[in-house]
């Protein structure tokens, strides 16, 4: 059975960094992309960044030269580098991996960041 735990998550003043790590356990065949995905209050969930099967990264505007998504090799954990946050990143952070037939999400990390 196939997990997803997410951890890394807390409180940062603006301008702070944190890093956010999603292991992997269980087996997932022809994994596609990895992902990490964003949801505020009151708003849906939004891509933050993913990482393709051959290593090519895309992110959302709203990141873009803040945040890195990285992987092992064996894509037992993604991580999400993030750099001079802002309170508008604060939001549940959920990591996704997805393959050609399954599409798993983890329970979530808080990041929440103050002014």
């Amino acid at each position: 059975q196939v997990q997803l735990v997410e951890s890394g998550g807390g409180l940062v003043q603006t301008g702070g960094s944190l890093r956010l790590s999603c292991a992997r356990s269980g087996t997932i065949f022809r994994i596609i992309v990895m992902g990490w995905y964003r949801q505020a209050p009151g708003k849906p969930r939004e891509l933050v960044a993913t990482i393709l099967n051959d290593g090519t990264t895309n992110y959302s505007d709203s990141v873009k030269g803040r945040f890195t998504i990285s992987t092992d090799n064996a894509k037992n954990t993604v991580w999400l580098q993030m750099n001079s946050l802002e309170p508008e990143d604060t939001a549940v952070y959920y990591c996704n991996y997805r393959s050609t037939v399954s599409n798993y999400w983890g329970q979530g990390t808080q990041v929440t960041v103050s002014s």
